[in-house]
């Protein structure tokens, strides 16, 4: 029998009714999973390519074949907006069907709620948090609502690989399997997937069960991609054409073209299978890094047609004589379409919005930019996204990476990008927004650079995002390569929620009953029972628990202001303002400070930390010299060491790529020969005159973490090493006395001993990175961050091929 043939009548209708000429691939291939197995099953494929319908069809069909007798799916979203979306085009199927569909969060009404406690069934979309909040509050009504529960649907599965949210989201299916006393299966569903393996045995955590991976064709895809940049002030790089010495002008390279077999020069491959994407070659990895090749499934091969700016990016409008080069070209060609540009933060989204604005209001044009992020209102947020999902209206929204996943809002045109994003995975994730009326998906790159000043060091020239641009394109384009989820941390933040959590849901446990409850939780597999002492004889002392006369234990005083909080559900950071002071004089106020010694950016100016006072939320600082160096800590500025990997290269090969403009093309062109003149993207270690040297690790940046506490805590006394600055993930830069033979031996014997990884954490530091950190023993965080953040293995393997490339 085929998949269509054993969908329920009312899901053949449902198909007949919208024209569909064939089932789609991923359906096929889920409504065999599904149906014909019992295992959890991972779903992964491309943006809008009906992974939803995919995965409700068979289960509707099983729910009409034998209704449940409680709530019988959990879908559960990482946004409200998400959720109230996800189920448009299904509602009416689902009401034929008299299959209900249930929402449970803050915005819904509690009239809602009552009819689904009272009747619970159908299906109850839900976020973390909301399902946080049902465990704690409904504790007693679990086992009834959900004593059939047969599924658990996790949407946009790879947004919550990242951080506390997913740990969350795996405890809460948990806890709540165990006190109805059911095991769902778990289907998850994701556009984009690094390692699907590792997932889904990550997404099958506790249950018992496998996990299916379905594999299937998808169409070859064209993406239109463009790539441009803007120095901020000063000549363009197309204006600062290299010279050579006698005065002639070098010319661009716009293509390499290899000869066949016969003509090949000698140690260039003439075979085809060695070339890929118009005869290009493309070289071995010198990492074999996970993910690779593992998400083909996401989408299928990728053609980039050259770009051609005259059709493709024609502008339409005209921008000031004044406005900001970059954002000047953004403005001129959005207008009359409907567009997203994506920026890497929320500070720099105000900032383009507000300069996008002022151009219209300069040239006497209505308003066409809107805002989107997740520190402005939801009235506001909402506002943005109905406009965006009205056809009549061509209206660009600023934005950063709360439009990644799929919530409705239309068919967008083009997407603009300010600098790379971070991650192979998001670079995928916004590119999907777009493509309307059968287009392609289509990207453009805006990288802008500060002109460098003449006393500038060589490193600090080196266009880092537009590497990192390339890379991000070229890793997917080559290997469909996507980052690995990191699955190994040791979550003592989230020890701490969920440890509440249960007992604030129950009201008083022994503590063996406790650790009984949190620590055979899957995702605490790392978590010793010596950690989970420590942490209950700290929550005794500071009031967070307390002692019954019985020896129980229960919330405490301090404990229930959390608990008590609506802010409680979520393990997310809230963005709390912290304000920075240097004397007496107030700079502004920034988020999630780094600790002491770390730089800032505020007021235009480069600054030091010298003391973070955690509970009145100042930052004291010092002005100092310098750039600030890349973000810091669990941030979007966490880069996987292969995409570092592929920078380098893009420095060192003489690839063309189909994509780059005119500027964007000079200026890797002068990288490229300031690399070659340097030796920067060949030799790690590079001496700048004098005692002035550079490292070039091209780490990760958790690997570049300890690579850099390695140098500062172990091997600065020996070299003679000071001053040392650090811009991550890119470069370091010190001042050293050693030469660069006794560098590379003092760093390879201290890498290779046997050292505690809390030995890299400096005396009497306690760093932060989570939302309740501040309210554990400093001793659980101080683990936390040396074995669970801090990439020690990553920084001792390139010290090792540094060690073996010079022998």
């Amino acid at each position: 029998m085929s998949i269509f043939d054993r969908y329920a009548p009312f899901v053949q209708d449902f198909i007949y009714a919208h024209d569909w000429e064939s089932l789609r691939s991923i359906q096929v291939a889920a409504g065999d999973a599904i149906f014909n197995t019992d295992e959890n099953v991972l779903l992964t494929a491309s943006t809008a390519s009906g992974k939803t319908e995919a995965a409700f069809f068979p289960i509707l069909t099983l729910f009409w074949e034998n209704p449940p007798a409680s709530i019988g799916a959990l879908y559960i979203g990482p946004l409200k907006a998400l959720i109230n979306d996800q189920f448009v085009r299904l509602n009416d199927l689902c009401e034929e069907a008299e299959i209900p569909v249930w929402h449970w969060h803050g915005d819904v009404a509690a009239s809602h709620k009552r009819r689904l406690l009272k009747h619970p069934s159908g299906i109850l979309q839900i976020t973390p948090e909301s399902l946080e909040a049902l465990l704690l509050h409904k504790h007693m009504a679990v086992p009834r609502l959900f004593c059939d529960l047969r599924f658990v649907v996790i949407d946009e599965v790879h947004s919550l690989l990242r951080g506390d949210r997913g740990g969350q989201t795996l405890c809460l299916i948990e806890r709540l399997s165990r006190m109805a006393g059911v095991n769902p299966r778990r289907i998850g569903l994701s556009a984009t997937i690094g390692d699907p393996e590792r997932t889904g045995a990550f997404l099958s955590s506790g249950t018992g069960r496998g996990c299916i991976i379905p594999r299937f064709e998808e169409p070859r895809h064209v993406w239109r991609v463009s790539m441009e940049h803007f120095y901020v002030t000063g000549p363009q790089a197309t204006e600062r054409a290299l010279e050579r010495s006698d005065g002639t002008q070098e010319a661009e390279l716009l293509a390499v073209e290899r000869v066949g077999s016969e003509g090949t020069p000698p140690g260039l491959p003439g075979d085809a299978s060695d070339t890929a994407f118009g005869g290009t070659r493309v070289p071995p990895s010198p990492s074999d890094a996970a993910g690779k090749g593992e998400a083909q499934a996401a989408m299928g091969e990728v053609d980039i047609p050259p770009v051609d700016e005259q059709s493709l990016l024609a502008p339409t409008d005209a921008a000031p004589r004044d406005a900001d080069p970059g954002i000047g070209y953004i403005f001129e060609r959005t207008r009359g379409h409907k567009c997203l540009v994506f920026s890497n933060s929320r500070e720099e989204a105000e900032a383009v919005c507000t300069m996008l604005r002022s151009y219209c209001e300069a040239n006497h044009e209505p308003d066409r930019f809107l805002i989107h992020h997740g520190n402005i209102s939801s009235a506001l947020r909402e506002s943005a996204e109905d406009v965006m999902r009205d056809d009549e209206r061509l209206d660009t929204t600023v934005t950063t990476a709360t439009l990644e996943l799929g919530i409705d809002i239309g068919r967008l045109e083009r997407a603009f990008q300010i600098d790379a994003p971070f991650t192979v995975s998001s670079f995928l994730q916004r590119m999907g927004r777009t493509g309307r009326r059968d287009l392609p998906p289509e990207m453009h790159f805006v990288m802008r650079e500060e002109q460098p000043e003449p006393r500038t060091t060589m490193p600090e020239t080196i266009p880092w995002k537009l590497l990192q641009g390339i890379a991000l394109v070229e890793l997917y384009r080559e290997e469909k390569w996507v980052e690995p989820p990191q699955l190994d941390r040791l979550p003592y933040s989230l020890l701490y929620h969920q440890t509440m959590a249960v007992l604030a849901s129950t009201g008083e446990l022994s503590p063996a009953e406790l650790a009984q409850r949190v620590l055979t939780l899957s995702y605490f597999h790392r978590v010793t029972a010596d950690d989970f002492r420590a942490l209950l004889r700290h929550l005794l002392e500071t009031d967070q628990l307390e002692r019954t006369e019985a020896g129980g234990l229960i919330i405490g005083l301090a404990g229930e202001r959390y608990t008590n909080s609506f802010k409680f559900y979520a393990v997310f950071q809230e963005n709390e303002e912290f304000t920075v002071r240097s004397d007496s004089a107030e700079l502004g106020t920034i988020v999630n400070p780094p600790p002491p010694g770390e730089r800032i950016a505020i007021a235009g100016h480069c600054w030091v930390v010298e003391e973070v006072d955690w509970k009145r939320h100042l930052v004291f600082a010092t002005q100092v010299k310098g750039r600030v160096p890349a973000y810091f800590g669990d941030c979007p500025g966490d880069i996987n060491t292969h995409i570092l990997e592929r920078m380098r290269r893009v420095l060192a090969e003489h690839e063309t790529y189909p994509y780059l403009l005119a500027n964007a093309r000079a200026r890797l062109a002068q990288a490229r020969r300031t690399a070659e003149i340097s030796g920067a993207a060949a030799r790690p270690l590079i001496n700048l005159g004098g005692e002035t040297w550079v490292l070039f690790p091209w780490l990760g940046s958790y690997a570049f973490l300890a690579l850099e506490r390695l140098l500062k805590i172990k091997c600065a006394g020996e070299l003679g090493l000071k001053g040392l600055d650090a811009s991550r993930p890119y470069f370091l830069q010190f001042k050293m006395k050693a030469d660069e033979e006794t560098f590379f031996q003092v760093v390879a014997d201290e890498a290779a001993r046997d050292f505690d990884p809390i030995e890299l954490v400096y005396p009497g530091e306690v760093p932060y990175f989570d939302k309740y950190d501040e309210l554990l023993p400093a001793e659980l965080v101080r683990k936390g961050f040396a074995e669970g953040v801090l990439d020690i293995e990553g920084m001792r393997r390139r010290v090792q091929e540094w060690t073996d490339a010079r022998l």
